[in-house]
Parts: C-alpha cells; sequence; structure tokens
C-alpha cells in the first residue's frame, strides 16, 4: 500500500483541528493557531513544485538574455534544491544531467565552477546520481577543470571528483582511465581515495 501523501495529511490534520472549534461546548475556547507549512500551501494552491524550480533555474542559467549575475543566483537555487537526495534523483527524469555538464565546458568560468559544485553536490552518497554523472561523461571533464590555474574551480571540480568516485568503484574506474590510467584503486579505500585526491589537489 502507497504512504499517503505527507503534505495532504498535513491539511487533513490541519482542517480537524481547525474545525474542532465548531464542536466544542466551551464558547471561551481559542481556536488552532497551528499554521500551515509551504509545502502544505503549495499542495493546497498549486504553488511551483521543486520539480518545477530546477528546470526554472536551468532554464535561467541556459538563457541568453539572463546576465552573468542572475545566472549565478540561478545556480545556486539550482545547488541548494539537488541537496535534497529526491530532487537529485529527480535530475535524469527531468533531463538536466545533460544540460548541466554540457556547463563544464562553458567559456565563462563562473559557470563551469557552480556546474562542477552541483555535480558534486548531486553525486555526494548518491549512487544513483553517481551513475548519472559517469554515463553523461562529467568526469574526463572534472578531470580537466581540476588542472585549472584557477583557485576556485580547480577546488570545485576536485570536490565533485571526491564525491564521484568515493564508494562508487565504476566512477573510480572512470577517473583512473580519465587521469592517464594506471593501478586500480579501490573506491572502498578511503586513504587510497584520499591519497590520490591529495595528488590531483597538487
Amino acid at each position: 500500500m502507497a504512504n499517503p501523501d505527507p503534505e495532504l495529511s498535513n491539511l487533513l490534520k490541519w482542517g480537524i483541528e481547525n474545525s474542532s472549534i465548531t464542536t466544542t461546548d466551551d464558547p471561551s475556547a481559542k481556536p488552532p493557531t497551528r499554521p500551515l507549512d509551504p509545502k502544505t500551501l503549495a499542495a493546497l494552491f498549486g504553488g511551483p513544485s521543486d520539480a518545477d524550480l530546477m528546470k526554472q533555474s536551468m532554464a535561467a542559467i541556459l538563457s541568453p538574455d539572463i546576465d552573468l549575475e542572475n545566472k549565478l543566483v540561478a545556480f545556486d537555487n539550482f545547488e541548494q534544491l539537488i541537496e535534497n537526495l529526491d530532487n537529485a534523483n529527480n535530475m535524469g527524469a527531468l533531463e538536466l544531467w545533460t544540460p548541466l555538464i554540457g556547463l563544464l565546458d562553458h567559456e565563462e568560468k563562473d559557470l563551469r565552477r557552480m556546474a562542477a559544485w552541483c555535480v558534486g553536490t548531486a553525486v555526494q552518497n548518491n549512487p544513483q546520481s553517481q551513475e548519472r554523472a559517469m554515463v553523461s561523461g562529467a568526469l574526463p571533464k572534472l578531470a580537466a577543470l581540476a588542472k585549472s590555474e584557477d583557485q576556485q574551480l580547480r577546488r570545485k571540480a576536485c570536490y565533485a571528483i571526491s564525491s564521484e568516485i568515493r564508494n562508487y568503484q565504476p566512477g573510480m574506474d572512470a577517473m583512473v582511465k580519465a587521469l592517464g590510467g594506471g593501478k586500480k584503486i579501490d573506491a572502498s579505500d578511503m586513504d587510497a581515495v584520499d591519497e590520490m585526491m591529495s595528488r590531483l589537489r597538487g
């Protein structure tokens, strides 16, 4: 049996609490004051879902009519949304991985930096997103960015690589290949992963 929608359950509970004033015999009873939370209000009035907000953010990032400052704001919003595991796992269904990985090649370094940051956030402790990033071709691009002379860009690329390869052997194997090959590294060996990342950071 499917679990009930939590927002609809909250709405039902709120309705029961607020209807109790009509059934009490105490005329001095105060009405309940617990407000509806924003997600429940969105469910009631049809506000934008996280999926809608993710698509809107990516559309703003890709739009030629939006200036860089507002693209970065949209990217920051996108990163906050995909901190949620369900939202990160929904990126594939929303077809957001391809444009995100494409932004790793953008001519504007701040957009490359934000794209790397978002990849790192999406894949951290998340095997489903780790697989998505790998098959979308993120690792060779991140390996190239990790050699950038720009310190902030290099740091975010290394963050994304570290998040992608930890406890995910296919990602580790792909990264070793992207870095020119070498001996196999166990993705579950954190000391070995840390040593690899230390070499990469220089």
